[in-house]
């Protein structure tokens, strides 16, 4: 019940994180570097530093964390978190040129894979002795595998949109369509979002210990992990901000609050998977295997309900059944992925 429970929370925050879109589609007459770092700043700055909060236990302070010892593994998560941020814009684009559901769905399911695989790997090289690649047993290789494969099929099914929609009818369902780029950028977007997970390997004992309740133990490492992809998106943005002379946004005071408002609901959802992430990780402590999968559950979870935003914006409208019979095998698979690894 209890391993139920923490599923269910890393559920609830991907449904949040693939509704994040939703309200940025509200946001008036700003560039978009403009309305991308300032939901940025609530999503990867102070969002994670509230959240940070909460793993700091009475009579103690967060910058108590960051000492001498922590300082290798403070610069690797935020290293790993400015990598991260090169997958973060590039996701951006994957969603322009393929949609919310195939955009995220490619760009997620090869994020989910080798983020899982990645940390243990690169753990290995730097702390040996710690034996992190004993965390790859075979349940956790399998539900990457079944992972995988379920981003495959629904890939198959992007492709047969791709192939049986005429050129209007891509427009129609998503502007900017271009399968071959889109491909190409969201499998790019996948490998450095995938530092993401790495991030939070490096920042797993950044926390104090027994003092912090398993729920909140890697919410300091979230914090410094966003902070990273914060600098490269902020770098990028308002370099975008001098190159468009986009500056202006940020003063137009008839749109400022509808537009800080709606960034601020995004970044909210946005942040609430690693906010689940966090919490759910701490119901499921009894499981090793789920606990090394989680990452990849979230990110499967996000291309489940990704695809029903895309049901739900019409962005399949048009499609043949076929194509939508194999979209659904596609999320069931996900969604079996997500629970079998715990029954082998």
């Amino acid at each position: 019940m209890t391993i139920l429970l923490g599923l269910l929370i890393i559920a609830i925050g991907a449904f949040c994180q693939s509704s994040c879109y939703v309200p940025i589609n509200r946001i008036k007459q700003w560039s978009w570097e403009s309305y991308w770092i300032v939901q940025g700043f609530f999503a990867w700055l102070l969002l994670p530093f509230l959240g940070a909060l909460l793993a700091v236990p009475s009579g103690h302070s967060l910058c108590e964390l960051f000492t001498a010892d922590q300082a290798f593994n403070i610069w690797m998560t935020i290293l790993f978190g400015v990598l991260w941020g090169v997958g973060g814009l590039t996701f951006g684009l994957s969603m322009r040129y393929l949609g919310v559901a195939l955009g995220q769905s490619i760009a997620l399911g090869t994020c989910a894979g080798l983020g899982t695989i990645m940390g243990p790997v690169l753990l290995n090289i730097f702390f040996p002795e710690n034996d992190p690649l004993s965390q790859l047993t075979f349940s956790v290789i399998l539900g990457v595998v079944v992972t995988l494969i379920g981003i495959a099929i629904i890939g198959v099914a992007g492709s047969m949109k791709a192939n049986s929609l005429s050129e209007e009818e891509k427009k129609a369902a998503v502007k900017d369509f271009n399968f071959p780029k889109g491909i190409a950028i969201a499998l790019l977007a996948g490998f450095m979002s995938g530092c993401f997970n790495v991030g939070l390997e490096f920042g797993a004992g950044i926390n104090f210990g027994d003092l912090t309740p398993d729920m909140f133990k890697t919410l300091p490492a979230t914090m410094l992990v966003t902070l990273g992809g914060f600098i490269t998106n902020a770098v990028y943005c308002f370099y975008q901000n001098s190159k468009n002379h986009t500056w202006s946004d940020y003063g137009r005071a008839d749109v400022l609050v509808n537009n800080v408002l709606f960034s601020l609901v995004a970044g909210a959802l946005w942040y609430s998977q690693f906010f689940g992430l966090a919490l759910g990780k701490g119901f499921l402590t009894e499981s090793p295997t789920l606990m090394t999968l989680s990452f990849c559950i979230l990110m499967a979870l996000n291309v489940v309900f990704s695809n029903v935003w895309g049901i739900i914006l019409k962005e399949w409208k048009g499609c043949s059944k076929a194509t939508i019979t194999v979209l659904v095998i596609g999320i069931v698979v996900l969604v079996v992925s997500c629970f079998l690894p715990q029954l082998v």
